[in-house]
């Protein structure tokens, strides 16, 4: 059944607090986050009418359209603003009480203590090429040369870095929601 004006109202009073933290924790930005829940919800009121779920399912839907746009701000490393110019919204200016509300929310400043004490404790060899690959965006040809190694070898030590990373934060229920 399409979703009425009161409804995406409802919505945004429901989830967009969750949606916020949701996006603060996966971004480590939330200005980037704030602008990602209002490019979520002007999609979600430009496609209203085509959703036919339940009210139920709503929330659902409107973490699909948030996981759909962290994926392109991932791929893209900027937010598409075509939406809130539709809408004639202006970008939220955040100020520093505001974004320093969100990370107490979302307890990222923990978070990022938790994940580089993990880094700092990985090898060395996969520490650096962990940095370079993730944290300098390098691809593997340029790790492998900064580390006079082969791009397999690269790939190898960047793969087993992560998967250490990746163990702490399925054992650390903060890091994983």
């Amino acid at each position: 059944m399409p979703l009425s004006p009161d409804d995406i109202t409802q919505l945004y009073r429901l989830h967009a607090r969750r949606l916020a933290t949701f996006l603060v924790r996966r971004t480590h930005d939330p200005e980037v986050a704030m602008d990602l829940v209002a490019e979520t919800f002007a999609i979600a009121i430009r496609d209203r009418r085509r959703f036919n779920g339940r009210n139920e399912d709503a929330g659902a839907w409107l973490f699909g359209i948030a996981r759909n746009l962290l994926r392109h701000w991932y791929r893209d490393g900027s937010v598409e603003r075509r939406a809130l110019t539709r809408l004639g919204m202006q970008r939220p200016v955040l100020t520093d009480t505001d974004v320093e509300r969100l990370l107490a929310l979302t307890g990222s400043d923990d978070a990022r203590a938790r994940v580089a004490a993990q880094m700092a404790s990985l090898p060395e060899e996969q520490r650096a090429a962990v940095e370079l690959r993730v944290v300098e965006e390098r691809s593997y040809d340029e790790v492998a040369i900064a580390l006079g190694i082969s791009a397999q070898a690269a790939r190898a030590r960047v793969s087993r870095g992560l998967r250490a990373l990746a163990a702490v934060l399925e054992h650390d229920p903060e890091l994983s929601t």
